[in-house]
């Protein structure tokens, strides 16, 4: 199916009370994160419902639908590329890897980093060097950063904490909240697999991290250890 057919499919489900919600929810005022985005209308279920259909699409109308200037038409775009990049053989997953890439600017919000980094650059890596992560930690976009700490999502659930915990270190001092939520959660999967290693991190940077990365990390602890973290008395 052609880019364009399934913008017009997808222009037709739009609702705009939803899209008035979506551009207060995704921040899209001037100066804020989501400055200037543009929505349909669309939920997330249904989007989710409308990717199986068009999952014969070729890659290359794929990219065009990650350049539109609707939200929910990027957000399709990238679930497909979940989808394919889940199907496909050696040859494919690289080119879903390069292309996406190749295309970060169009990955320009949390829900579309969420949806996405680690079951493609994650599940990418996962059994190779992850240098092109540290540099998207190192990156003055905000994105970039939150990219890298998301794929490391895929090696969190294999067990593997390594680099994940040394991208949050380097994420400590990040001015953006979101990035703080984005680390933080990060953290606080670790603890669900191994309670030992967060504490142990915890205890050597806790004081150093914003409050909100805290919070996030502790979440899922017990009220009296949290309220020590909180009151800085580990």
């Amino acid at each position: 199916m052609k880019a364009e057919t399934i913008s017009s499919e997808l222009l037709k489900l739009g609702d705009a009370d939803v899209a008035r919600h979506s551009k207060r929810f995704f921040k899209t005022g001037s100066g804020e994160y989501g400055d200037g985005d543009r929505f349909l209308g669309i939920r997330v279920p249904v989007l989710r419902r409308e990717s199986i259909r068009f999952i014969d699409t070729p890659l290359e109308e794929v990219e065009k639908l990650l350049h539109s200037q609707f939200h929910e038409v990027r957000l399709c775009a990238l679930l497909l590329l979940v989808k394919k990049f889940e199907r496909g053989d050696a040859t494919e997953k690289k080119r879903i890897f390069d292309m996406y890439l190749a295309n970060t600017r169009f990955i320009n919000n949390w829900d579309l980093v969420d949806s996405s980094a680690y079951h493609i650059v994650g599940a990418y890596l996962e059994k190779r060097e992850k240098d092109v992560l540290y540099g998207l930690a190192d990156s003055v976009d905000l994105w970039h950063r939150r990219i890298a700490i998301l794929a490391t999502f895929c090696f969190i659930k294999r067990g593997d904490f390594s680099d994940a915990l040394r991208i949050s270190e380097k994420l400590l001092y990040d001015n953006e909240d979101l990035i703080h939520k984005s680390v933080g959660w990060m953290l606080r999967e670790i603890g669900k697999r191994d309670i030992t290693v967060l504490e142990q991190y915890l205890n050597i940077h806790y004081r150093k991290m914003p409050r909100t990365m805290l919070r996030y990390a502790i979440e899922k602890f017990p009220e009296d250890l949290r309220q020590l973290y909180l009151k800085s008395k580990i």
